[in-house]
């Protein structure tokens, strides 16, 4: 396993650092369960392999992650940073109080190494700057009773806001997204490692979508790699300002498979790295031909978001990935995953409203025909 120092807090931490999100389960729903015959040994043999860094949430796995991990580092303690995170639902300092202790008794620990802001945006962060008793106050006074140890975020807001909050100097390490797909954190992720924070990578693999195999991505190499989401990791691993790649993983197969990739130091060449960057500049002009997810054309009377379905679509047309934007498109008309909502498309009219909003002059009539036609399972 390679170790990298993080940010300034003086601990070296693995390339490979293990996400909690999707431990394997025996059920879901009310009386969900983790599987903790499969789970626990899963952690632990990650820990033995030298990953030295966990990070969940209170809402992961049915609510039922934190235990997991409490139950999976015993014993692993002193070798193990644990990450995990506040939802800040309010603006009440106790309140925040009251879940970090939540957290606390749910992992059976004294203290949390390292304790996220989730999912904050500049708006947010502002607002709750401006108070006098709000979580900020909350957390300086649990950092100075030993209850965190280091105070991280979440960063989901727009790539242009980030900046102000890492400027702040409140934060010790940042969770963000960055994939071979999605590259618009880039700089900020550079930026945010010049300001001597740690970089913790969420979505290495595109949220599972590059883990689906594609000949389009696979190919942008001489030397094949065995799979989409070995590429994946590798690239965001041989970026300089990236200290942990988190991975959720739910089986022995796939830890395994991303320790030998992170104990890899010799991820990707120069040429190889410019080669991808390029062509995956490439495929984004391609994707934005067919839509760029301005969100002009929203609402639609029939409630069918034009943009989720479109994206989806380029997952299979621009990136190869069919196999996962089948099944995202089969959640998507489903309707149960909070997160995908759309109305199916065959309830569009016709009525040509999207069309005279659309920037692009997209035949978003015709195209929403063709998504059904070719992701309908």
């Amino acid at each position: 396993m390679i170790y990298k120092p993080f940010g300034k807090t003086g601990i070296k931490m693995s390339a490979l650092g293990f996400g909690a999100m999707r431990l394997p389960m025996l059920s879901e729903g009310e009386n969900a369960q983790v599987n903790d015959e499969l789970a626990i040994p899963l952690m632990r043999r990650a820990f033995d392999l030298g990953v030295n860094y966990i990070d969940t949430a209170p809402y992961y796995c049915c609510k039922l992650s934190e235990a997991a991990v409490g139950k999976a580092v015993k014993g692993y303690r002193d070798k193990v940073y644990i990450s995990t995170k506040n939802p800040i639902e309010n603006d009440s300092a106790a309140d925040w109080m009251t879940r970090l202790e939540t957290s606390l008794k749910n992992l059976d620990t004294d203290y949390i190494d390292f304790y996220h802001f989730w999912g904050i945006g500049l708006e947010g962060f502002r607002h709750w700057e401006s108070l006098t008793d709000g979580p900020f106050q909350a957390a300086e006074r649990a950092k100075a009773q030993g209850l965190i140890k280091h105070l991280s975020f979440s960063y989901h807001d727009d790539a242009k806001n980030f900046r102000p909050i890492i400027d702040s100097g409140r934060f010790e390490s940042v969770l963000i997204q960055y994939n071979m797909i999605d590259r618009s954190n880039e700089d900020n992720i550079a930026y945010a490692k010049e300001k001597g924070l740690g970089t913790v990578i969420m979505g290495p693999v595109g949220g599972g979508r590059l883990g689906a195999p594609s000949e389009t991505i696979q190919g942008l190499l001489k030397k094949k790699p065995a799979s989409t989401a070995e590429l994946a990791m590798r690239f965001v691993f041989a970026n300089e300002n990236v200290d942990i790649s988190l991975s959720g993983m739910s089986d022995l197969a796939q830890l395994e498979e991303n320790a030998i990739i992170a104990a890899n130091g010799s991820q990707l060449t120069d040429e190889e790295l410019t080669k991808i960057k390029a062509m995956m500049e490439e495929n984004k002009k391609l994707a934005d031909l067919y839509c760029t997810s301005c969100d002009y054309c929203k609402p639609c009377p029939q409630d069918i978001n034009i943009p989720l379905l479109f994206g989806t679509m380029n997952t299979h047309r621009v990136y190869g990935l069919t196999e996962n934007a089948k099944g995202t498109y089969k959640v998507i008309m489903e309707g149960n995953n909070q997160w995908l909502q759309s109305a199916h498309p065959e309830k569009c009219t016709e009525c040509g409203i999207c069309e005279t909003k659309c920037p692009q002059k997209l035949p978003i009539i015709k195209q929403l025909k063709e998504t059904h036609k070719e992701l309908s399972i």
